[in-house]
């Protein structure tokens, strides 16, 4: 904690503490324009560049999807009998959308689930399953980090507490309450460490201080992934596949970016991409001052 409390000059007040709700949207505008042989030529360049971003989509997103190094087993039924999850409130959340599909109620209600696997379709509820394991499971960043600082106002006044309506009772009666995994002292480590070197495109904290959803559940998935064993490198890699399906477009830009550079996307260091100079809020700025971004093909998003 000494470390951390000398860079705690560094976090970045987050706009969560109002709990402000946004919902992104995007929209694409396409000109047809009139059929000359200078439109033809525009159109197919177009094409062709729509080509290489679909080629650059499965580099990034396979659409197979990827498997995290981690047994879930029963950690859904876990959590639903300790009430960070309330099953009925769960399961509304999906009803307008088709309900959840086999493998998420499985995740939810199953007690011999093996890997997870990730993809397009299902990373919102992937979110949603690792926001409530890590925003329940008892662990001292929580505990005796920069969420409990006091120039904050509590723990929770930010998204990822107050933002999280689908408990029994209030999140705050789940929050740092649960043994779902323990740690040794190394493992603890582990997380702490690779915690402060993954940020998120949302806003300028790094994993360690998780005040909004996203980076509750990158918490989540760490310390399963530490109680497990998984190397701290791999523990950048499983998070830099996982953040890219939750921050698609963002990852697309990025990747975009280091192709420009003689980069290709299984070449990366995931360690520097996840850190603050790519993957916060003012390094992504940075990125978008020296390439165009790049949204994806196939449309869609984290779904939560």
């Amino acid at each position: 904690m000494e470390e951390s409390a000398k860079a705690k000059t560094n976090y970045v007040l987050p706009a969560s503490i109002i709990l402000a709700a946004v919902i992104f949207s995007v929209a694409w505008v396409y000109d047809i324009g009139r059929k000359t042989p200078a439109n033809q030529s525009a159109k197919l360049s177009q094409s062709e560049q729509t080509d290489l971003d679909i080629v650059l989509e499965e580099k990034v997103l396979p659409k197979n999807g990827v498997e995290l190094p981690v047994k879930w087993g029963d950690l859904g039924i876990k959590m639903t009998e300790s009430g960070v999850i309330d099953t009925a409130q769960f399961e509304a959340l999906y009803a307008d959308r088709g309900g959840l599909d086999d493998n998420s109620k499985k995740l939810l209600y199953g007690r011999d689930n093996g890997a997870i696997v990730i993809n397009r379709d299902n990373s919102g509820v992937i979110l949603n399953l690792f926001w409530a394991l890590g925003l329940g499971n008892k662990n001292s960043i929580l505990e005796e980090g920069p969420m409990m600082d006091s120039e904050y106002g509590g723990a929770g006044n930010f998204a990822s507490t107050g933002g999280w309506t689908l408990a029994r009772g209030g999140a705050m009666n789940h929050y740092s309450m649960h043994q779902f995994m323990k740690l040794t002292p190394e493992q603890q480590a582990a997380v702490e460490r690779v915690s402060n070197g993954i940020y998120r495109p949302c806003c300028g904290n790094s994993t360690y201080f998780p005040d909004c959803n996203h980076g509750m559940a990158m918490l989540g998935l760490l310390e399963l992934m530490a109680s497990q064993g998984v190397s701290e490198n791999d523990m950048y890699k499983v998070a830099l596949a996982v953040n890219s399906y939750w921050f698609s477009d963002t990852y697309l830009t990025i990747a975009k970016y280091m192709q420009s550079q003689g980069v290709d996307w299984s070449k990366v260091d995931p360690k520097q991409v996840l850190g603050e100079g790519f993957s916060s809020s003012r390094g992504y700025q940075d990125i978008l001052s020296k390439t165009k971004p790049v949204k994806r093909t196939s449309g869609g998003g984290c779904g939560v």
